[in-house]
């Protein structure tokens, strides 16, 4: 095979098995990688109501066929398993080091099944793996475990480890890809956790055949080139994702006090907050360096370091625009230092910073309605804002320490402990936190929230076209389907960020490149914002890389028929139409200040648009005939649709 390196690995904890596999060269043309992978053998060898805390639940950690070339951020992990927090489709995707490895070592997917008696991690080397002891690691923080592995194997090594929080099971623990990349969503940490398994730790020198390598390194230079010539990416070189603080804060897109508003402000005088938590802000007092993701041309990764006072730290690598709202914005705090130290801790202790905040955010507007109190709270205040509550709840978290315990469930358990009058401040969709767009303020994102198969998720669409405004993408791409499934333009409205018109066709296009990024596997700074790299692209990389034809619209169906079988996925495990829907507050309550001030989410009637795009019927199950041009027939007869 090109571009695959065509073994599986599989790794059996329950009876401490170790196998390869070879990969069947039907199933990776048509699943490509990545998420695709994972989708096709979690669908496969999972039962309907597995617990996902138990040793028949798999896990699945998957790399591209581009992983480890010179293509464009070609070195991202991919991972999926049935989700201990919504309890329905999971997955992750974190950038570092990690996935190469794998892939030099001779592995294009690794599945973990069963569960082991005692703590053990996988060491993978060279076409071997083997299962070893962890008694040593358990308990340890990220940091320490990483450390003690790289101490053991040498210092050219990658690790997948999980912290405290996973160890515990907290339903929101994260799996940490060389200490500082986070696969966060979908509580995977967890799963690793009821596995017993600490981590993995790969160094690969093994090579990747690519059918034609002077055409697809051409390619790849060509296209590193167009990434970096963008208007947009200086700024990302410069600042990272926190770039994006106060461009979102500006259009009124950026959650604040429990998504009540979409700008970080002080309603009663107009006062800004986001520059204290800013991009500018964290390069100009708190910056150390910038570091790279394989491949990737960016360098979007900042080290940070407070180095002095009550949050004094090693911040380390990667405080992202999401942590800066979920630890920032979100709970109404304007401690930049105590943000940095927060992200070091959920590093540490593997926390996906999204779902700690969004639970710590909840109990602070229950607490500001009075729906709880220092009863339920163990005597803590939960006053908007403080950044010493937040830190300590965060360790009480990872601990199950108290009323952290119950915090550990994520919030729409929370909310339920506490009643009906609770959930409505619950700020999920399919049991996940809403992570940092407010939708009221972009339409697309409002819709994407609620069609996003791993729940509440921005990136699983990544419609980001609209959001700040890239007219020429949007003519390009929408145009010529604007006319003729609509009779008329896809502007001006298309790229109105406050419009609900065509955002539908944007979302479901969106979403099927998306699939074919999380497939590839690459980072969607190189696919969605900038929009440089588009199906065509793709098509002609992989096929250069594989010797496999694909033409553009062979990577649009594959698009479809990988989003699609994750919907079917939760489709088999109960969800339906019914939870394709927003909180109320989205919906009913305006926003009350800022750029999109007045604004709700039109759910109803883009939803509907969408639906009819994706051939869903009102229950929100595809058509048979849906499923039979994507190539999933068989899926369709367990399904009954007929």
């Amino acid at each position: 095979m090109y571009g695959w390196v065509g073994r599986v690995l599989r790794v059996n904890l329950s009876d401490q098995r170790v196998r390869v596999e070879d990969l069947d060269s039907d199933f990776a043309r048509k699943y490509i990688g990545g998420n695709g992978f994972a989708a096709r053998v979690l669908w496969d060898e999972l039962e309907l109501d597995v617990d996902p805390f138990s040793p028949a639940n798999k896990i699945v950690f998957a790399t591209g066929p581009l992983t480890g070339t010179f293509w464009p951020s070609a070195g991202r992990l991919h991972v999926a398993a049935k989700s201990p927090l919504s309890e329905a489709w999971g997955e992750g995707n974190c950038g570092g080091y990690f996935a190469p490895e794998l892939k030099y070592a001779g592995f294009d997917m690794l599945i973990v099944e069963g569960s082991s008696e005692e703590p053990v991690y996988i060491w993978i080397e060279d076409g071997d793996a083997e299962i070893r002891p962890a008694e040593k690691l358990w308990g340890l923080t990220v940091s320490q475990a990483d450390e003690a592995l790289r101490k053991i194997h040498g210092r050219d090594i990658s690790t997948a480890l999980i912290g405290p929080a996973g160890e515990r099971l907290t339903r929101i623990a994260s799996i940490q890809v060389d200490r500082w990349h986070s696969i966060a969503r979908s509580g995977l940490g967890g799963v690793m956790g009821s596995k017993r398994l600490k981590g993995i730790a790969v160094r690969g020198t093994g090579d990747i055949r690519l059918y034609n390598r002077s055409m697809f390194y051409e390619l790849s230079i060509r296209a590193h080139e167009r990434l970096l010539k963008n208007r947009f990416s200086s700024d990302l070189i410069r600042y990272g994702t926190p770039l994006l603080v106060n461009i979102m804060n500006e259009i009124g897109r950026f959650p604040t006090k429990n998504c009540q508003l979409g700008s970080f402000v002080n309603l009663e005088t107009g006062e800004s907050y986001a520059e204290l938590i800013s991009g500018e802000r964290l390069r100009e007092k708190y910056h150390v360096r910038d570091q790279s993701c394989f491949a990737c041309p960016f360098a979007c990764k900042k080290y940070h370091v407070v180095n002095e006072g009550r949050w004094k730290c090693d911040g380390g690598l990667g405080l992202e625009y999401e942590t800066l709202h979920a630890l920032g914005s979100l709970v109404y705090n304007k401690n930049l230092e105590s943000i940095i130290y927060g992200n070091r801790l959920c590093n540490d202790y593997g926390f996906d910073t999204d779902d700690i905040g969004g639970v710590i955010a909840h109990i602070m507007e229950l607490w500001e309605k009075g729906i709880i109190n220092e009863k339920d709270t163990g005597g803590i205040k939960l006053d908007w804002g403080n950044p010493e509550t937040i830190i300590r709840l965060i360790e009480m978290t990872a601990r199950r320490e108290g009323f952290g315990d119950l915090l550990a469930e994520g919030t729409y358990r929370v909310a339920l402990k506490f009643g009906p009058k609770a959930l409505k401040y619950a700020m999920v969709v399919k049991k996940v936190d809403i992570p940092a767009q407010d939708g009221r303020a972009q339409k697309s994102m409002g819709l994407s929230h609620v069609t996003a198969n791993r729940g509440a998720d921005h990136l699983t669409s990544a419609e980001f076209l609209s959001e700040v405004g890239f007219p020429d993408a949007i003519l390009e791409r929408f145009e010529d389907r604007a006319q003729k499934l609509y009779g008329r333009s896809i502007m001006p409205e298309g790229a109105d960020r406050l419009s609900p018109v065509f955002k539908p066709l944007m979302v479901y296009d969106s979403e099927n490149m998306a699939a074919i990024s999380d497939s590839l596997v690459v980072c969607k700074f190189t696919t969605h914002w900038p929009p440089v790299i588009y199906f065509k692209d793709a098509a002609e990389a992989l096929t250069y890389a594989t010797g496999v034809k694909y033409r553009e619209n062979d990577l649009r169906v594959a698009g479809e028929r990988i989003f699609i079988l994750e919907r079917c996925f939760n489709l088999r495990e109960g969800l339906s139409a019914k939870d394709d829907w927003l909180p109320e507050r989205f919906l009913k309550e305006p926003a009350p200040a800022g750029a999109a001030k007045g604004h709700v989410v039109e759910l109803e009637q883009m939803l509907k648009e969408y639906y009819r795009l994706r051939d869903y019927d009102e229950r929100g199950y595809p058509s048979y005939e849906k499923m039979k041009e994507i190539g999933l027939e068989d899926v369709a007869k367990e399904l009954n649709i007929s």
